[in-house]
């Protein structure tokens, strides 16, 4: 069975506006992303929304949860802007348990060159297939389990909000 991948927007998918200087939206890259990288691995690619995830809505992940709920699949891959993917994936983590399901974005736009959307999306398509059953974020290498990880805006980085082993003092 194929991966679903379910796109909502996010930095992954900003275009910029040389005259205004603006990043918007245009269409998802992710069918390019996934041929740069050379992927072997069968996907299906739904565009659900194309925002930043500062802009979601309640209404917004609500869509999501369903889209996830009702998906055949039982791998499920999301790309989502990264200052509010943590909230989303809660709402996710909260409802589903009998799939795998992975977040996923970037802190620069694919279509700067110099991005980490293209290695972030790599390793989420690993992790989709080897992480068992539950909802996950992966950035950077890492995965963290939906319920234990933050996006620390000081360093722009998503860490755990208790480190596995860290014993409390």
């Amino acid at each position: 069975m194929p991966i679903r991948i379910f796109v909502t927007g996010g930095t992954f998918d900003k275009e910029y506006n040389e005259l205004t200087g603006q990043l918007f939206f245009k269409d998802t890259h992710l069918k390019e992303m996934l041929e740069l990288g050379r992927c072997k691995v069968e996907v299906e690619i739904t565009t659900l929304m194309m925002i930043d995830s500062l802009e979601m809505t309640d209404a917004d992940r609500q869509l999501i949860l369903e889209r996830c709920q009702h998906a055949d699949e039982e791998q499920i891959l999301i790309t989502h802007g990264t200052d509010t993917m943590e909230v989303t994936a809660k709402v996710l983590g909260r409802e589903i348990q009998n799939k795998t399901i992975v977040l996923t974005g970037a802190m620069v736009p694919y279509k700067f060159g110099s991005s980490d959307g293209l290695f972030n999306l790599g390793s989420a398509l690993a992790f989709v297939q080897t992480l068992p059953n539950g909802v996950y974020i992966a950035m950077n290498g890492r995965y963290f389990h939906w319920d234990n990880v933050r996006k620390n805006k000081h360093t722009g980085q998503f860490e755990e909000l208790h480190p596995v082993g860290a014993t409390e003092g």
